[in-house]
């Protein structure tokens, strides 16, 4: 699934289209494509794995599950069309293997950008609170909670707990003051790393733990399983991620 730094990516190139107006709607997509043709788009935003193009009455919200994709000014002839946009001169915006919808609320009003991992708006102590009040949380899981990392998948949890040396099966209440204030701030920090390594097409090289076999610390083999309530993949060491329970 795609998280949150790869749609800021897709927000960053898909901001050529503001100010343009939808001339054409196409796709296998049920939403109502009347309702977007015609429209000037006003704003391409991103909220977590949410992408958004917003116009004067009605905001386009894509989720790309997990296996969805996007291209601009081509198409891919082995993939069924979830929902084209057509623009001025040939451009087009195009999406596959994903959730479209149209939302009538005000962005403003829906999303809470204080919990988008990306947003300037970011409030890591909101974050804190927000955790604080599930102490018997998971760790696995609450890095996973969009209402208070939105943007957040699995990679960065990983990624995120081998950094701070935090067991994946820890609860939230037990976490010293200390680790939990570098687990808010990791989750932050490596999603912009993220977003960098994925720009520069090496992400991959730079995972320690999410799909790796051995720990680079310990060099000792990682432990991996379906872990929480969210039941996504984790890869931990036990020599080095301390178990706060």
């Amino acid at each position: 699934m795609p998280e949150g730094p790869s749609l800021v990516i897709l927000r960053d190139k898909a901001c050529v289209f503001e100010g343009r107006r939808i001339l054409r709607v196409e796709g296998n997509s049920k939403l109502d494509q009347d309702r977007l043709r015609g429209r000037v788009v006003r704003a391409v935003r991103t909220w977590g794995k949410h992408f958004l193009l917003e116009t004067a009455n009605v905001s386009l919200r894509i989720h790309l599950l997990m296996f969805g994709s996007w291209c601009i000014d081509e198409r891919k002839p082995d993939k069924p069309l979830r929902l084209g946009l057509g623009f001025a001169g040939g451009r087009e915006l195009n999406f596959y293997s994903c959730a479209a919808r149209l939302v009538d609320e005000p962005l403003d009003l829906l999303y809470d950008w204080s919990a988008d991992v990306m947003s300037d708006a970011w409030d890591p102590k909101l974050a804190r609170r927000r955790l604080l009040l599930h102490p018997d949380t998971l760790v696995c899981d609450a890095l996973l909670d969009q209402s208070v990392f939105s943007g957040v998948g699995n990679i960065i949890k990983n990624e995120v707990l081998f950094r701070i040396r935090v067991h994946p099966l820890s609860r939230i209440g037990a976490l010293p003051p200390a680790r939990l204030r570098e687990l808010v701030k990791q989750a932050r920090q490596y999603s912009f790393d993220f977003l960098e390594w994925k720009k520069a097409y090496v992400l991959r090289k730079h995972w320690l733990a999410h799909t790796r076999r051995t720990c680079p610390r310990c060099e000792i083999p990682f432990h991996k399983g379906h872990l929480g309530t969210t039941q996504r993949r984790s890869f931990w060491c036990e020599g080095c991620q301390v178990l706060y329970d």
